[in-house]
């Protein structure tokens, strides 16, 4: 009986230990104690931080206990916090807001700060921390209980929310054997991108994130594949700031998702965004420290698009027509789908189809000639129209007083006016011997052919051989209306640098030899005071809504002219190339000059 008895006992021996066995082979599933004793979450006597016990040797005793353990599950060893979480959101988000669960909240039991690291179910009276530590100090392990600047943890990832949010991973794929893997009812929680156990990786992250193969383990980018975000080799400089402060990698494509985003703790909540300020994400890069252009410099320009006016304004869900007057780099440029090149980027068109975008515009919201919302945009003036045409009650109204009044562009490029710059289609005319070639009756523009960096590559040169070295785009210009070139509006000398913008297309010599226009040459260089090429053209358009029909963009500027008679201020049109104007042109020395119905009546 004696030997009968202690058979049973050895036998009950051996059952502990290997119940013990199987629950530590659990708790530990890649590298057992041994991987554990090496991280920062052995916070036994033992353990290498500095934040660790006085004197208890156990190291799975701090979150773990095989007997008499907290009934949340994974035999945990902790009390969990009851405090309310505000959780991460934003406009796009489309899984539930709720309270974290599961094994995030086992994991906020030491990191939201509110439990002390040696408080714990048993023994209950806890374990002293050497140096008087208590939580975790503040800094980017401890979250706090505010997880809006947090990834979302403790929500359902399932098929409804991949196809409700779009550009999201097959959940089902997020299974053994991938590393990634959902928990209990296909939440997503800390434990997909952590293990507590294995420090492998940094931050025991599951998978290496180098190149961001974590985030696309669930993230899956429109366009992202061929964007330069993804694919540049660029790096840093070494003239601070360090555009990639909380990262180890050092080129741009090593860092991908973390050029603009962090998981935790991020300056911006609202997609966790590196900063709240939406365009320092984008100087971070683009100062000149890692791209070779310095864009930020240009938006110090007197005349730009006020990107540092606005923070917190831009949301990606707003009209395509944007109702609150604003601009961010967002929205010109999407960050997932920039390109490095365009197929056509500067290029004059052989026909009467678009320009080819920039690909700095791929993947980019607008509003076309019909103004109809398109996403994405297939021509650069649908991405301009968004502020510029049906919004453009946000605009301020133009510099230029006109006889005709129109302040939406998208008005005013319509193929049916009587006259348009070539924006969203062909010309009008079949003959107009002032352009320069290769542009040409059939020929297409961009708004960025006028509107651009007055240092840019096209401010010099011709349109086929720029020589310009500054950055492409309408970030800022020196000269007003972010125009490229000079743009005279006074009466000044007829030359090649006051009239700089027109003659980038139109020959000056053309022009002076009256080859459009009769008295063209009278107006420009004859008379005391020349008078601007923007006196009697307006360079957009007529908007087909207003009266009048006025062809080779007649409009006149009414600073400058008022009515001669009772019919107001007109041109009368009579061949392609001549017509008759009733109005009093106003010198700037005083003098009225009466056209009455001739072409020139001085």
């Amino acid at each position: 009986m004696k030997r009968h008895g202690h058979g049973r006992a050895v036998a009950g021996s051996l059952l502990l230990v290997v119940v013990l066995s199987l629950w530590v082979a659990a708790l530990v599933p890649k590298g057992g104690h041994a991987a554990v004793s090496a991280t920062k979450h052995n916070l036994s006597v033992s353990g290498p931080g500095t934040l660790k016990a006085t004197a208890e040797a156990q190291i799975c005793l701090f979150c773990h206990v095989p007997h008499n353990a907290s009934p949340s599950g994974q035999l945990w060893n902790r009390n969990l916090s009851t405090a309310t979480y505000t959780p991460y959101t934003s406009s796009t988000r489309k899984s539930v807001a709720g309270q974290p669960n599961g094994a995030s909240l086992l994991c906020l039991s030491c990191h939201d700060g509110t439990i002390a690291l040696g408080q714990m179910v048993n023994p209950a009276t806890g374990v002293g921390m050497a140096g008087g530590a208590t939580t975790i100090p503040a800094g980017s392990t401890n979250l706090g209980i505010n997880l809006s600047d947090d990834h979302p943890v403790s929500f359902v990832f399932d098929a409804a929310l991949r196809a409700a949010r779009g550009e999201l991973a097959d959940p089902a794929t997020l299974v053994s054997p991938s590393k990634v893997r959902l928990d209990v009812g296909n939440r997503l929680q800390c434990t997909a991108c952590h293990d507590p156990h294995d420090s492998s990786n940094p931050k025991f992250l599951v998978v290496a994130n180098t190149a961001s193969a974590l985030c696309q383990t669930c993230h899956t980018k429109n366009y992202w594949t061929g964007s330069d975000h993804r694919n540049s080799t660029k790096g840093w400089n070494n003239v601070a700031p360090d555009p990639w402060p909380h990262t180890t990698e050092a080129t741009v494509a090593a860092n991908a998702c973390e050029n603009c985003h962090q998981p935790h703790t991020a300056g911006g909540g609202r997609r966790l965004l590196n900063y709240a300020a939406e365009e320092n994400n984008c100087f971070a890069c683009h100062n000149g420290n890692v791209a070779a252009k310095n864009i930020q410099a240009e938006f110090s320009k007197i005349s730009r698009h006020g990107v540092t006016n606005y923070t917190g304004t831009h949301d990606p869900t707003e009209p395509a027509s944007t109702a609150t007057a604003h601009v961010e780099c967002a929205d010109c440029h999407n960050p997932h789908a920039a390109y490095a090149s365009s197929p056509s980027a500067g290029s004059v068109p052989g026909g009467s189809a678009p320009p080819a975008l920039a690909g700095s515009q791929v993947g980019v919201r607008g509003v076309n000639i019909s103004g109809n919302a398109v996403n994405p945009a297939s021509a650069e003036y649908e991405i301009c129209f968004r502020c510029h045409a049906d919004g453009a009650a946000n605009i301020p109204a133009p510099r230029t007083p006109r006889v005709i009044t129109q302040n939406n562009k998208r008005l005013e490029f319509q193929t049916t006016n009587p006259s348009f710059h070539p924006i969203a289609g062909a010309g009008r005319s079949t003959a107009v011997p002032s352009l320069i070639a290769p542009w040409t009756t059939s020929s297409r523009v961009r708004c960025t052919d006028c509107h651009n960096n007055d240092a840019g590559p096209y401010s010099s040169g011709t349109p086929s051989a720029p020589t310009g070295t500054g950055p492409n785009g309408p970030h800022g210009s020196t000269i007003a209306l972010l125009l490229e070139r000079r743009y005279s509006t006074g009466f000044v000398a007829n030359t090649a640098a006051n009239h700089a913008l027109c003659y980038k297309c139109h020959s000056q010599t053309s022009i002076a030899s009256n080859a459009s226009f009769p008295f063209h040459r009278y107006h420009l260089q004859e008379v005391n005071n020349p008078v601007p090429c923007g006196a009697c053209h307006d360079p957009h358009g007529i908007g087909s809504t207003q009266p009048g029909t006025q062809r080779a963009l007649i409009n006149f500027d009414t600073s400058k002219v008022s009515a001669a008679d009772s019919g107001g201020i007109r041109w009368v049109s009579t061949t392609r190339t001549s017509g008759a104007c009733y109005l009093v042109c106003h010198m700037p020395n005083g003098d009225d000059i009466l056209h009455n119905g001739t072409n020139k009546n001085y």
